[in-house]
């Protein structure tokens, strides 16, 4: 009997766990949780917005290369609300997220809204994206990711990360992790 109490103690506790880290990676972006520069933002498992002033700085720019071998620069997309997504073919959570962002752009991009998804995919595994792509019927430039890109906005080490960029090309937050179409909508209903 108190083997089976140890066991219902520690499936409970693994519970908790969990469910607590559910609600704190899960929180809104913009609610107030801390800031950071994408340039200095640490590696979280959370959401976070603006500086640590609360004044908003400006996204890193890149020029990276898309699947095709084309240079593609974030700075060709100001004056929009990017979504910047760091993601991989092989990431779980990367698939769950894709066929909103597929949705989001059917509906908002006309208004000024872009996904540029920066795969972060190893060299060997690159060839496998445009099949990827056209399977998630994926909508959005697909970029590939190199370190330098990846340190300026962070270190990214959990993926997906999605960087909201505003229209004048200053970063809104980070958001690690997948989260539901309403959320991502949301975001852009206030900020497009």
């Amino acid at each position: 009997m108190k083997k089976l109490d140890a066991k219902w103690m520690t499936v409970i506790v693994v519970v908790i766990v969990l469910v607590g880290l559910i609600i704190y990676t899960g929180q809104d972006m913009f609610n107030g949780a801390p800031a950071a520069a994408a340039s200095a933002a640490p590696a979280s498992s959370g959401t976070q917005s603006a500086s640590d002033t609360g004044e908003l700085v400006d996204a890193p720019d890149f020029t990276l290369k898309d699947i095709n071998g084309n240079d593609v620069s974030l700075k060709d997309y100001r004056g929009k609300l990017v979504f910047v997504n760091f993601w991989a073919t092989w990431c779980g959570p990367c698939r769950a997220e894709i066929p909103a962002f597929v949705d989001l752009i059917d509906t908002y991009g006309k208004d000024g809204f872009a996904i540029l998804g920066i795969s972060v995919d190893s060299p060997k595994d690159i060839k496998k994206i445009p099949a990827f792509m056209e399977q998630m019927k994926m909508n959005y430039p697909v970029l590939l990711a190199t370190e330098k890109v990846r340190m300026e906005y962070g270190g990214i080490s959990s993926i997906p990360t999605t960087f909201v960029i505003n229209r004048e090309g200053k970063v809104l937050g980070r958001i690690v992790g997948a989260r539901p179409h309403e959320m991502f909508e949301g975001i852009i209903k206030k900020y497009l």
